[in-house]
């Protein structure tokens, strides 16, 4: 079965094409027992299974019975639910099964050494089986029954199984009605098929994993990152479906993965994903394979929203880059202070596989304002173990290097890490580190000399980000912007906005005559402790990028006392309410947190300035001797100033 990734929905033929009044006749001939298919087999052959939920399970009952005569087979396949009876040791002289990647079903067998695993990036696989690198002899499926014109769906997984029809000399089909029939380039002629058996049979479901206590905080850090209108790879698994949760009040989603779960359909649903913003295949949602419950497959039964397509269409990189905004979110088991993730192997263990990882990744960096995202809570084994770590452990396998890697992300921070210095890497990643860990990690970068030596430890910022104080808002003029606090991954639009001032307005707006603004005091605007300061961004966003046109800060500066205060408003803004909107929100802010009042940095504005925070409390003006002023605002109500 040829693909098109360069058009891929041209191979597809609509659901509603004028029937072939030829296949029933074909289809029938095809049309045989268990014991009959299996039968086909020879000794020696490569066997490659369908994946996930449609692996052929009624075929493998039989290719393990009693009354198979299959032997010397090699199987192999990517993740696959179910039983995997052709592990067992007691089939040992008979199979030998090679993963693609390694599920629970056969990872005991792979650390036994009772199988083989291969590192394979997965968009790269269905290319090593058209050109025998992967050789295939036998390719078993599931596919629905056909439609009118003889086609089946290979359902909720199309992954590599193009590639193991194309290939194989034997293409033996499982007809299961209970199989989703799934849009794209999903569709199997049953001219493609050598071997029909009909047996339905339930699918396996993958049901929603647990959420840790740390899942909440580290989706809520994630989702910080992820703006409206980006498109999403997002996998499998408690924290996928976390992030999805906190992303409800996003607008214009679009969705280009390798897979997605149950967890999609309710952010779906609330209409946050609409794939209206995307750049290739607008509106719809584009995966490789769909993974769950039965919700889910029932979700993509006959959904022309939902069009499924072999993964070196879906992971191919220069696919993936045409996205703009493209966020790529993937998981890790640890990561050194350099920035090396592993990812498929606890030590010298063989875990899972590399799949999409380094695919999307690589995609995402190369889109226009593409995010790549490593997630992983910071410890392991009930927080026994740091997962950032000096250096990986003995054995561990890099899969995506440390100069792929951009945001690293735990329920304590973000990282921002591209570009960095070792140096720059190291303090980051102790920074969102686990609090008991960072005095250990700080010591092994000072012995590694990754730090100075008289490097302190960084502070421990624990505060959530506070998204109840964003608003979408609309200027007088019409201009549409959002006001919300800053984030860590602003550091590039503040460093912007900094130097398109004037002389004059850095020392009016930052208190001081500050000649430049440096990492670390620019790390520090954008890192801030929620809880006892506050910035907050006015952003609009222009064409692909988003630029801050105005700003509203408070810092501690007295216990118990009024913080300090200012205000901007870039010069093409200004005058069109934006500003009041920032004294407003900065002034209920300070309020609820229980701050007694602010004292603002006014510079040399005059009388009109001060009279924009009277709404809020009681101002009293004063002048300095350069000509600058001040006002101190406090409260005059005990509901002043709330928004």
């Amino acid at each position: 079965m040829a693909t098109n990734t360069e058009n891929p929905a041209a191979s597809q033929p609509g659901l509603d094409d004028a029937p072939d009044p030829d296949w029933q006749r074909r289809y029938a001939a095809k049309i045989a027992s268990p014991q009959e298919a299996i039968a086909r087999f020879r000794q020696g052959d490569r066997i490659l299974l369908a994946s996930g939920s449609a692996v052929p399970l009624g075929l493998l009952d039989h290719l393990v019975g009693p009354d198979s005569r299959a032997t010397d087979n090699e199987i192999l396949h990517l993740l696959t639910l179910g039983e995997a009876p052709y592990v067992d040791p007691r089939f040992a002289g008979r199979f030998r099964h090679n993963a693609l990647f390694i599920g629970p079903n056969v990872r005991a067998a792979v650390a036994q050494g009772r199988a083989d695993y291969t590192p394979v990036f997965l968009g790269e696989i269905p290319r090593l089986i058209r050109h025998r690198q992967i050789p295939i002899d036998v390719m078993m499926v599931s596919v629905t029954p056909p439609n009118a014109r003889g086609d089946c769906s290979l359902g909720p997984h199309v992954d590599i199984a193009p590639a193991g029809i194309e290939a194989a000399r034997l293409v033996i089909a499982q007809v299961n009605s209970h199989l989703p029939w799934t849009c794209g380039q999903s569709r199997v002629s049953v001219d493609d098929l050598d071997v029909l058996v009909d047996l339905p049979r339930p699918l396996p479901e993958l049901p929603p994993a647990p959420v840790r206590g740390e899942t909440e905080a580290i989706a809520r850090n994630v989702a910080r990152l992820i703006m409206d209108g980006a498109t999403l790879q997002i996998g499998i698994g408690a924290l996928p479906d976390a992030i999805l949760r906190h992303l409800s009040d996003h607008r214009d989603l679009g969705i280009h993965t390798e897979m997605f779960s149950d967890g999609l359909i309710d952010l779906i649903e609330r209409g946050a994903v609409t794939g209206a913003k995307k750049s290739l295949h607008p509106g719809k949602i584009v995966a490789s394979i769909v993974m769950g419950t039965r919700r889910v497959y029932d979700f993509i039964d006959r959904n022309p929203m939902v069009e499924l397509y072999p993964v070196d269409y879906t992971n191919d990189p220069f696919v993936i880059a045409r996205h703009d905004y493209m966020t790529a979110i993937n998981t890790a088991i640890e990561v050194d202070l350099t920035g090396q993730v592993c990812s498929d192997s606890i030590g010298d263990r063989f875990y899972s596989g590399i799949g999409g990882q380094v695919d999307f990744i690589r995609g995402a960096a190369r889109a226009r304002g593409g995010k790549p995202i490593i997630a992983l809570p910071s410890t392991a084994r009930d927080g026994n173990v740091s997962r950032i770590k000096p250096a990986l452990a003995d054995g561990a396998g890099v899969v995506t290097t440390r100069g792929d890697v951009h945001f690293v992300v735990t329920e304590y921070g973000i990282a921002y890490l591209h570009g960095k210095t070792v140096r720059q890497r190291a303090m980051e990643l102790i920074e969102i580190a686990h609090p008991k860990f960072r005095p250990w990690l700080l010591g092994e970068a000072k012995l590694r000399h990754y730090v100075d030596p008289d490097t302190r430890e960084p502070r421990v910022q624990v505060s959530a980000y506070p998204s109840q104080f964003a608003s979408r808002l609309e200027s007088r003029a019409g201009v549409a912007y959002r006001i919300r606090p800053i984030k860590p991954t602003d550091e590039a639009m503040l460093h912007e906005m900094f130097y398109a001032f004037t002389r004059k307005e850095i020392y009016r707006r930052f208190f001081g005559d500050r000649p430049g603004l440096a990492p670390r005091t620019l790390r520090r605007f954008c890192s801030i402790d929620y809880e006892r300061e506050m910035t907050l961004l006015a952003t609009r966003r222009e064409d692909v990028a988003t630029r801050v046109i105005g700003f509203a800060i408070y810092l501690p500066h007295e216990e118990n006392g009024p913080a300090r205060a200012a205000i901007y408003v870039a010069e093409h803004f200004e005058n069109q309410g934006i500003g009041k909107q920032l004294i407003k929100h900065i002034c209920g802010i300070a309020k609820k947190r229980g701050l007694v009042g602010l004292v603002v940095e006014l510079g040399d504005d005059t009388e009109w300035a001060w009279k924009l925070f009277e709404p809020y409390g009681h101002v009293t003006p004063s002048r300095r001797d350069d000509g600058t002023s001040q006002a101190l605002v406090q409260w005059a109500t005990p509901n002043a100033g709330e928004s």
